[in-house]
């Protein structure tokens, strides 16, 4: 089926059609939502510009932005998986001050992997750990690997001082998610939703959101253009605002979530412009497809001038900064309108 086969939501009638209390909770929330600097937004730049974790929490705080989501491999030499546990320690405090909230990422669920980031997380003060299977194997096998290994977080963090989030990453299908989170019943793991990747795994946008949404406690903000991939279906990210997904529809969705509180507590920012990721589940897929092996995501820099990319990439992630912020404005004066 195409992609866009689902008639889109209107966004609008939706927060027309809310209880007043809702629509007050809603133009709140997007008024106050906790938007986070995420270093993909500049993976070049960290990969190839001399970029610092420092640099991008500088960047969150000149944006006025609630925190920073960093990978531990980002920055190269520079990366939080090269510090030592004093440097480690000194970020965090730099973070702090600049009254940040830190979140650390990782892209497996491996144990050494994951006890390296968890180390990390620790050292550094952060609050949240997100991770993602990245195995080769039957659909099956990966839900089994994953789900043992998720089943050691309590041991790594016997203090409770992190939150952990499992990310829907290109290959599993939302209840295949679902399924691992019920299993390994850990009250601090949570999914993080991504407002693309379900793309990858023939998964539509809001379907994906209603489906995840009781467990969803973070989210990566970006935009793609869909393209069809062997039946199935690719994206290509794009600047926000400019591709085929529902943005504005899902924050409308994901800002409702939670009755007394929000229950998403960061919004990541993660312009990648130019980043493509293939099709991994198919419609002719089998009752237990087999994924291939894949590295951690990355962006090819291109044949064109270093210089002029990087720059392209650093005025992407601000524009994005502003993008969102209009779109919440419009949300928020949405609701307000309607509460009157």
């Amino acid at each position: 089926m195409p992609w866009n086969a689902m008639p889109q939501m209107d966004w609008r009638a939706k927060i027309a059609a809310l209880p007043a209390t809702s629509r007050a909770r809603l133009a709140t929330r997007a008024r106050s939502a906790p938007l986070f600097a995420h270093a993909y937004a500049f993976h070049l730049n960290m990969r190839f510009g001399g970029m610092t974790p420092l640099h991008l929490a500088e960047f969150a705080e000149a944006q006025q932005l609630s925190g920073v989501k960093i990978h531990v491999e980002d920055g190269e030499q520079a990366s939080l998986a090269r510090m030592s546990d004093d440097a480690l320690r000194a970020f965090g405090e730099a973070a702090g001050r600049l009254g940040l909230e830190l979140h650390v990422e990782t892209s497996t669920t491996e144990a050494t992997g994951v006890s390296d980031a968890v180390r990390i997380a620790l050292a550094t003060g952060a609050t949240s750990l997100r991770c993602y299977p990245r195995y080769e194997g039957h659909v099956s096998q990966i839900i089994d690997r994953t789900i043992a290994d998720l089943r050691r977080l309590e041991a790594l963090d016997p203090e409770g001082r992190l939150r952990y989030t499992l990310e829907q990453h290109e290959d599993l299908k939302s209840e295949e998610l679902i399924h691992i989170l019920q299993t390994v019943a850990n009250p601090r793991l949570g999914l993080l939703f991504d407002f693309g990747n379900m793309i990858n795994a023939y998964e539509l946008p809001l379907p994906a959101l209603a489906a995840q949404a009781p467990h969803i406690t973070e989210v990566h903000v970006k935009d793609c253009l869909v393209q069809p991939d062997r039946g199935g279906w690719a994206h290509l990210a794009c600047l926000s605002g400019e591709g085929h997904l529902p943005m504005a529809a899902m924050f409308v969705e994901l800002l409702l979530l939670g009755e007394d509180r929000p229950q998403v507590l960061a919004f990541g920012l993660e312009e990648e412009e130019g980043y493509f990721a293939p099709a991994l589940r198919l419609p002719s897929d089998g009752p237990d497809p087999f994924i291939p092996a894949r590295p951690a995501s990355f962006t090819d820099i291109g044949p064109g001038n270093l210089t002029a990319r990087l720059r392209q990439e650093a005025a992407a992630a601000q524009r994005q900064v502003e993008t969102v912020r209009t779109m919440l404005r419009e949300i928020a004066t949405e609701a307000e309108r309607n509460q009157a």
